[in-house]
């Protein structure tokens, strides 16, 4: 949908900004007007993780005036692989703070605003309110729907991506003018049942071919050339190499922007989204033991003190690259369709683990609804014991 500049040209570009930006000015569609507005422009990137990476350093090539910042995490070894932005030596550094000094090196002619705090219902319209636009790079549910209805409420355009494994998705979403994320997905999905990337993996170079998506259509909606994604979801393929488009309508009966809206002001979207189901946040209440209780029991195990079975949740590529010994894989899918239960012995405990625990609580249900009234499951997972038990064992 072709739509009117988000941004007027009223600034005027230097001797230096003239000869940085040659090839968009000769670019008759985007020119001096159109540069003036990417100048005159302020967008926020909420996070500087996969997506966040590529989007900030073209959103700083390309010129845009001020960007903005919205990280709290720090630089993990685990994130070099996609996370481009930051580099070996910023391992343990704020990764806002290392996001910045990779802008500046690229275009010091920017403004860069850091925002170094979880963004929550408490402070996300007072940063998104000082934003002409807004580019997410989440990874998580609960912030996109956040973010998605302080856009609403605020009048923002508000450019989406998602990547996992080999497939990505990018959209636009500017309710004043089209349909909003709450319109192509009303209700988040059961708790559990989309992995993230964390527990599903993501090729590194995805993130860059959805982050330059979505800085192209940024560059589109601030300088008003060009047809956006507003009204439309693109769906990229990477294994296949296939770009499709699926048409989005507004949703008349949106909870959030529909002609009787029901979200009227920010929610709880923890709470609306959920981390487990309730089911599996009932079974874990009195039954998750810490890895330095597991610790203990694995030591008595081999005393010939006591005897349990230890289950690994977490699927075989996982259990590849770290397990705890003495465990047993068992993949969450087989506790979900009921398969794993002729697996377990009634004559002993159960104790079932994943990577933080998530999925091993959803596990910990399925167990306990069959009948194993003394299974319990392991806060933390696999994390916490290489982290407290054997730190020279890898993470992911």
């Amino acid at each position: 949908m072709s739509l009117p500049p988000l941004v007027e040209p009223n600034v005027e570009l230097s001797v230096d900004e003239v000869r940085r930006y040659s090839r968009h000015l000769i670019i008759p569609d985007v020119g001096m007007a159109g540069q003036k507005r990417l100048n005159h422009a302020k967008v926020l990137c909420v996070g500087a993780g996969g997506l966040g990476s590529p989007a900030l350093m073209y959103l700083a090539a390309a010129g845009v005036g001020t960007l903005g910042i919205v990280e709290f995490d720090v630089v993990d070894e685990s994130n070099l692989q996609r996370q481009i932005i930051h580099g070996q030596s910023d391992i343990g550094r704020s990764k806002a703070e290392s996001a910045r000094d990779t802008v500046n090196q690229i275009n010091p002619l920017v403004t860069v605003n850091l925002h170094e705090e979880r963004l929550d219902s408490s402070n996300v319209m007072d940063l998104f309110a000082q934003y002409d636009l807004i580019v997410d790079g989440t990874d998580n549910f609960a912030t996109r729907y956040l973010v998605n209805d302080a856009c609403v409420l605020l009048g923002k355009p508000y450019v989406w991506g998602s990547i996992y494994r080999f497939d990505g998705q990018a959209s636009v979403f500017w309710a004043e003018h089209g349909p909003c994320y709450r319109c192509l997905y009303p209700e988040p999905p059961p708790p559990g049942m989309v992995p993230s990337c964390a527990e599903g993996g993501v090729l590194g170079v995805l993130c860059a071919s959805i982050g330059s998506i979505q800085v192209t259509e940024a560059i589109k909606l601030i300088t008003g050339i060009g047809e956006t994604l507003l009204g439309k979801l693109m769906i990229y393929d990477a294994l296949d190499m296939n770009y499709r488009k699926v048409r989005i309508r507004k949703d008349p009966e949106c909870a959030v922007c529909g002609e009787h809206p029901t979200v009227t002001e920010l929610i709880d979207y923890e709470a609306f989204c959920g981390t487990i189901s309730d089911e599996a946040a009932e079974a874990a209440k009195d039954s998750t033991i810490s890895v330095v209780d597991l610790k203990r029991l694995l030591d008595a195990r081999d005393r010939g003190e006591d005897d349990f079975v230890l289950i690994d949740v977490r699927e075989p590529n996982e259990y590849e690259i770290v397990s705890i010994p003495g465990s047993v894989l068992i993949p969450k899918g087989q506790f979900l369709d009921g398969s794993a239960l002729a697996l377990l012995p009634h004559e002993k405990r159960v104790i079932l683990h994943c990577k933080l625990g998530g999925r091993s609580a959803e596990a910990l249900a399925v167990v306990k609804g069959a009948g194993f009234g003394d299974a319990v499951h392991v806060g933390g997972g696999v994390l916490a014991w290489v982290n407290q038990i054997e730190p020279e064992k890898p993470t992911y």
